[in-house]
């Protein structure tokens, strides 16, 4: 008989350098974050990064060579913490209406947006491309899982298009973008009637499939 042995290594400390390097990454990081929250997206340079950070400016190039890199960075985190918590909304809540739906991911994104208003600038104002590539695959990978789950839920037709569900994900951003646009806490008013357009154009392939079954 062969006894099975797991011998668990503790990975080694980085070396002092690295841990500098790693610090000051972090530092200009979290530099950029408060900058985008406080100052808003266009005041967000890497020498006011590097000011912020206390770093000077010919050492942030080292870390950083473009301040797109540093909006990558800071936005990728975004997008996976906002898709942890609408994941678990969904999965709390187990939503069982259109709206319930809707709400399971709205209501989680824009209390994140009004939490971390860093975010919220780079979502809606970021310039550059890798921004809106992550913008994108998040709307992309939330329709999908929304688009399981209503069908799974018979809440729409079993025959539902993938892209009515991507339509409205994309309708959904850009309303919210205009809600922010008029508030920085993201005017009600407006997310109340992107609510409504989002509900209203989903629910539509219902009362059609409703009717060709008539």
């Amino acid at each position: 008989m062969f006894e099975n042995k797991l011998t668990v290594q503790t990975p080694p400390r980085p070396a002092g350098p690295q841990r500098r390097g790693i610090a000051r990454r972090q530092a200009l990081l979290d530099a950029a974050e408060a900058l985008f929250g406080e100052q808003g997206y266009e005041t967000a340079t890497l020498k006011a990064i590097g000011e912020r950070a206390g770093i000077p400016v010919t050492s942030v190039y080292h870390y950083f060579s473009h301040r797109h890199q540093v909006e990558a960075e800071l936005l990728r985190h975004h997008a996976h913490e906002l898709d942890t918590r609408v994941g678990a909304t969904l999965a709390g809540k187990r939503p069982h209406t259109l709206s319930g739906v809707a709400d399971a991911v709205i209501d989680p994104m824009l209390a994140y947006f009004r939490g971390h208003p860093s975010c919220a600038e780079l979502w809606f104002k970021g310039s550059s491309e890798t921004v809106g590539e992550h913008v994108r695959a998040f709307d992309e990978a939330q329709a999908e899982r929304v688009w399981q789950l209503l069908v799974a839920r018979a809440l729409v037709p079993a025959d539902l298009p993938l892209l009515v569900v991507q339509l409205a994900f994309e309708a959904g951003n850009r309303l919210f973008e205009a809600a922010f646009r008029r508030s920085p806490e993201g005017d009600d008013v407006t997310l109340h009637e992107a609510r409504r357009i989002v509900i209203a154009y989903v629910e539509s392939y219902v009362t059609e499939g409703r009717a060709g079954r008539s």
